[in-house]
């Protein structure tokens, strides 16, 4: 079960951690991925940076992503950026907000061809009650061509039982300055 001090985000970037101190602990990492989330595992990408809010993921061009034009598949580039851009944003969740993505998009600028690196960037609001924050992730290939924009539209809110900054547990919010009396 997940706590208030164990974020599922905060979780992940445990894992991260203690997987760069291991031979092989980037291989193992994206094993945990792939068991915890076998569609986002069987595209066969590997996370190579990830700290809060930021995660960075790449793809080697390959037979198994290809389309008939023989560049990489537009369903492999969303898959792609979405791994990307919801790592970045679960990692940057404060501890008592959840998230779900309610919207895709993604805009195709060049053919897809060779490694590529997505590149999520995320950082929240605070979360008082519902929002809505949108995650956009780039898509380049070697030459740092941007090939694809892949946004994601989240609906955050507070966890039952969780507070938001501020809030005091009668549900109303300290004076800036003050204190909850």
């Amino acid at each position: 079960m997940t706590t208030h001090q164990d974020a599922p985000g905060q979780a992940m970037l445990r894992q991260w951690e203690r997987a760069q101190a291991v031979p092989w602990g980037r291989w193992l990492f994206m094993l945990m991925v792939r068991r915890m989330v076998p569609y986002t595992g069987a595209l066969g990408s590997r996370m190579v940076e990830l700290r809060p809010g930021l995660a960075r993921v790449e793809l080697d061009d390959r037979r198994g992503v290809r389309n008939h034009l023989g560049s990489i598949h537009a369903v492999a580039l969303v898959n792609l950026g979405e791994f990307a851009g919801g790592m970045a944003m679960l990692t940057a969740l404060p501890p008592g907000v959840r998230g779900i993505v309610t919207r895709l998009e993604a805009e195709y600028l060049k053919k897809a061809r060779g490694r590529l690196s997505a590149v999520g960037e995320a950082a929240p609001p605070e979360v008082d009650g519902e929002e809505e924050f949108r995650v956009a992730t780039r898509i380049t290939d070697a030459d740092g061509d941007v090939v694809a924009v892949v946004t994601a539209t989240w609906n955050l809110r507070r966890s039952a039982g969780q507070r938001g900054v501020g809030e005091t547990p009668g549900g109303g919010s300290t004076p800036p300055g003050g204190s909850a009396s």
